[in-house]
């Protein structure tokens, strides 16, 4: 197992030297690199959608099992609960308003998941709740997601409201995870289950990235055009790669603290 784990640890030393722009450099090409594995060993890409949300849920539950089993919620972020309930609130409603199917059972489901670990935070735990270290002002990332929806939404034949809600709901769930990494950055030390379930974010996002791009590349450009013309399409697919490469950098970190065989995930200066 050491010697396996010393090419790791030379690897990880080498990537830690490179200058930021090697490292984007590195992450790009590595993302690249598991979308061509993806889209040879996945036969139907769709089935990358149902796995992130599997992997969504694997880490609701370890995160429940935190709150449950350790009885504290500390280095968990409110605000990062808030603004996911905000986001699955509005894209709950536009699938009633617009398309209902199964995305809206699964969003049901991840909503009131969400509400009870917010209600397990504000009132049962809040005595283990790091309200200094969650300093992060939300109304930094409702404004301005809900002034970009107002000028860049779908152009399609739904009411304008829901349309705005649409792209309210993609915009905000780009970024809801940043209170959660700014906590992490003030704390450095992350504990166990936290880590797994933001890493478990990062994984579903990633796959839920790889659905959407493998998507394009399959119908050749043509479901950017049945989302609506104009620059929606390309925001709704930027949004997708934004909120992968935001935990891009935490995940890194996270693989190579478990290859170090360390329980306590600590985060060097700058991360996240």
């Amino acid at each position: 197992m050491k010697a396996t784990r010393r090419p790791i640890q030379a690897v990880a030393r080498w990537v830690r030297r490179q200058p930021p722009k090697m490292k984007a450099f590195l992450a790009v090409v590595s993302g690249l690199v598991a979308l061509v594995f993806l889209r040879m060993v996945v036969r139907d890409h769709d089935n990358l959608f149902v796995a992130a949300e599997v992997v969504h849920s694997i880490g609701i539950s370890v995160l429940i099992y935190k709150l449950m089993k350790e009885k504290t919620c500390a280095g968990l972020s409110l605000k990062s609960q808030e603004l996911t309930a905000i986001f699955l609130a509005v894209r709950l409603y536009c699938s009633f308003v617009m398309e209902y199917d199964i995305h809206t059972l699964l969003d049901s489901a991840t909503l009131l998941t969400t509400l009870w670990v917010i209600y397990m935070i504000r009132f049962k735990l809040r005595s283990s709740y790091m309200e200094g270290k969650d300093n992060f002002a939300i109304y930094y990332l409702v404004i301005p997601c809900a002034m970009l929806a107002l000028y860049m939404h779908p152009r399609t034949h739904h009411n304008i409201i829901n349309r705005i809600c649409w792209a309210f709901c993609v915009y905000l769930e780009s970024i809801s995870v940043l209170p959660q990494l700014r906590v992490m950055q003030n704390t450095k030390i992350v504990e166990p289950f936290t880590a797994h379930y933001v890493f478990a974010l990062g994984v579903a996002r990633f796959l839920g990235c790889a659905h959407w791009v493998l998507q394009v590349l399959d119908t050749r450009g043509r479901l950017l055009t049945a989302l609506g013309y104009g620059l929606w399409p390309l925001m709704v697919l930027l949004s997708e790669i934004v909120q992968t490469f935001i935990l891009a950098d935490f995940c890194y970190y996270y693989v190579k603290s478990v290859l170090g065989g360390q329980l306590v995930l600590r985060l060097p200066s700058g991360v996240v």
